[in-house]
């Protein structure tokens, strides 16, 4: 049975949760998702009978980053600035709640996963994206920084070589390269996608949930580095906002965009 929570929808499947994002056209990132998804998120914890969460997506992006109405909003008010930051630090609630959750966490990327999209594919466990898809943090071209933990996460992930190589040079790459780089740990064609992910997510789903975060919890602790630059990307927002080069670059990339 499925349930809605907003615009995020739930169905089990044995052991597995699979929420699939469903606002329209591109699952753009604002607080109704942020909630729908925290609410999936709660419900997956609470029931100890699921071991895996499965994002997954039904528009053509898996999730494309801000919403641009919330971005024109931003720009044109005089608390613009802090609204905007105090969205990024939902966002990073939200994604070091996935994060920290103890089951596994799937991001099935069958479309883009740009920005903020790709934060929430990075605050997952595991990432099983299409080859075609494109990803990537391309907030620098924007003169702003992926605030929502993608300095962090990717960083952690493969590196501070490959991600000043990804993020400041506004990178975005497809699903195959993506892989090829470890950003994910598989890619495969479009249409073969939605069977792996469940197929991989069922499999995950056999295994003791409580084993499972236990494992997770240690290799979170191998990993951690501390929790500072977080609070550095949030400071680093709030001076890029008021940079003029960077509200130029953000209304002419809004003025290209559909509205």
């Amino acid at each position: 049975m499925t349930t809605m929570h907003g615009t995020v929808a739930s169905e089990r499947c044995g052991h597995v949760l699979v929420a699939t994002l469903a606002r329209a056209p591109v699952n753009a990132l604002d607080d109704t998702l942020l909630v729908s998804l925290g609410r999936v998120l709660d419900a997956a914890i609470a029931d100890e009978t699921i071991t895996v969460l499965h994002l997954r997506s039904q528009q053509q992006a898996f999730c494309a980053g801000a919403d641009l109405a919330f971005l024109r909003g931003c720009l044109t008010t005089p608390e613009g600035m802090e609204t905007m930051v105090a969205l990024v630090q939902r966002m990073q609630a939200l994604f070091a709640r996935l994060q920290a959750a103890p089951l596994v966490t799937l991001a099935e990327i069958g479309g883009a996963a740009l920005g903020g999209g790709f934060e929430l594919a990075l605050a997952c466990d595991l990432r099983m994206a299409a080859s075609e898809a494109l990803l990537g943090l391309p907030e620098a071209g924007l003169g702003l920084l992926p605030g929502a933990g993608g300095t962090q996460r990717l960083t952690r992930l493969v590196g501070a070589g490959l991600a000043r190589r990804l993020i400041l040079g506004a990178e975005t790459i497809g699903g195959a390269e993506a892989a090829a780089l470890g950003l994910v740990q598989w890619a495969l064609p479009r249409d073969e996608l939605p069977a792996a992910a469940a197929a991989l997510a069922a499999r995950l789903a056999g295994l003791p949930r409580h084993a499972l975060a236990e494992n997770k919890h240690c290799i979170e602790l191998a990993a951690a580095q501390g929790e500072a630059g977080y609070a550095a990307e949030l400071e680093g927002t709030r001076r890029l906002y008021q940079d003029p080069e960077t509200r130029r670059r953000v209304s002419a990339f809004l003025d290209k965009s559909p509205r």
